[in-house]
């Protein structure tokens, strides 16, 4: 008898876990869906309405005037040298501070709040979808490759998803609409197309190739125990993944902005000057802008300048997609996050497009 009683009392006990998740109320699911998402959503809405805002503002003061002229003590102009190495950095970083805090809390946001399975899922498999959702969740942020890229580490740790990652990283400088919107009042409408055609590509196609040509990627993702157990995260362990992410990727960051304005420093003056090797021109301005950190909108007025200076429209096309794409910062925290393949892919397949995009408009 006393047998038959355990064994219906642990029959019982059993039935009422199995029951459980059944018997969750639909507001308790939602009040779990609100609590890891709104952080989330909350930082992201702040930053494009700070971005937004700024956006506004220089389009506001472009319209006016019809000129757009960039901080010279960040990137040299030409015919200048009016600050070093070290000064530019430090101008920069006083610039992007806040774009790059705002890409830190995203991240710890991201690697805190968000399920890896929802994250999984959202953004699929090897897809031209899949790279298109992260497109479009990109582009709203309009944040520079050294903002966005501890987004791209936090996405890509917790989604194990490179090609979406990769395509995220990528939209937000490129497919920036503010930045699109300026080129189209400042340039020519087809290089305004050949920009949009040549950021869309980028976001499409980049990620999908380095995701093909290398296949599964292994990710380590730092988890804590309250993670394992999927107890409900809090602002302690938010603050903990911040610091995390920014103790990993800052290093990086900042030494490849250090070398960006070293090479920035070096290009020669009026280097562009002869119009009998447009082609050169183009090769060379695209390999300059590839590693070059901009700050958002930069690569506006140096386009402008390259044209200025004498180098052919197809130059000043280059810069406009491989400056703001990626440089240095951005391919060092994806070779710190990956390997140093995936790295060198996306540094490859910005400058093919450029490149193309160019000799595509001097030539047609």
């Amino acid at each position: 008898m006393a047998l038959f009683l355990v064994t219906g009392k642990t029959s019982l006990m059993a039935a009422e876990r199995i029951d459980n998740p059944r018997n969750e109320s639909s507001p308790t699911k939602l009040w779990r869906v609100l609590y890891f998402l709104m952080p989330v959503l909350l930082i992201i809405g702040a930053l494009i309405a700070y971005k937004s805002s700024a956006a506004l503002a220089v389009l506001g003061k472009v319209s006016s005037t019809g000129v757009f002229t960039p901080r010279g003590s960040v990137i040299p102009r030409v015919g200048t040298s009016e600050a070093g190495v070290l000064t530019r950095t430090l101008n920069y970083f006083l610039v992007i501070w806040p774009a790059l805090v705002f890409g830190v809390l995203i991240s710890g946001a991201v690697s805190t709040f968000v399920s890896p399975r929802w994250l999984g899922r959202l953004l699929g498999k090897r897809s031209l979808r899949s790279q298109a959702i992260a497109g479009l969740a990109g582009a709203p942020l309009m944040l520079c490759s050294c903002c966005v890229a501890p987004i791209f580490t936090g996405v890509y740790e917790r989604s194990a998803r490179l090609g979406p990652s990769l395509g995220l990283m990528i939209a937000a400088p490129a497919l920036n609409p503010a930045a699109l919107i300026l080129t189209f009042m400042l340039f020519d409408y087809k290089v305004g197309m050949v920009r949009l055609g040549a950021g869309i590509a980028a976001v499409l196609f980049t990620g999908l190739i380095a995701d093909r040509i290398l296949g599964e990627t292994r990710v380590h993702c730092d988890t804590d125990n309250w993670q394992a157990e999927a107890r409900p995260a809090d602002f302690v362990h938010f603050l903990r993944a911040c610091v995390r992410v920014a103790i990993r990727l800052f290093p990086v960051i900042i030494l490849g902005v250090v070398l960006s304005m070293v090479i920035a420093q070096m290009v020669p003056v009026r280097a562009f000057d002869s119009t009998a090797a447009k082609l050169l021109a183009i090769v060379v301005v695209a390999a300059v802008a590839v590693p070059l950190a901009l700050p958002t909108f930069f690569e506006i007025p140096l386009a402008l300048i390259l044209v200025a200076s004498g180098a052919p429209l197809g130059a000043a096309v280059a810069m406009l997609i491989a400056g703001p794409s990626v440089n240095l910062p951005s391919l060092f925290t994806i070779m710190r996050s990956t390997n140093w393949k995936v790295a060198a892919i996306v540094a490859i397949s910005i400058w093919t497009l450029a490149v193309s995009a160019g000799v595509l408009l001097t030539l047609f």
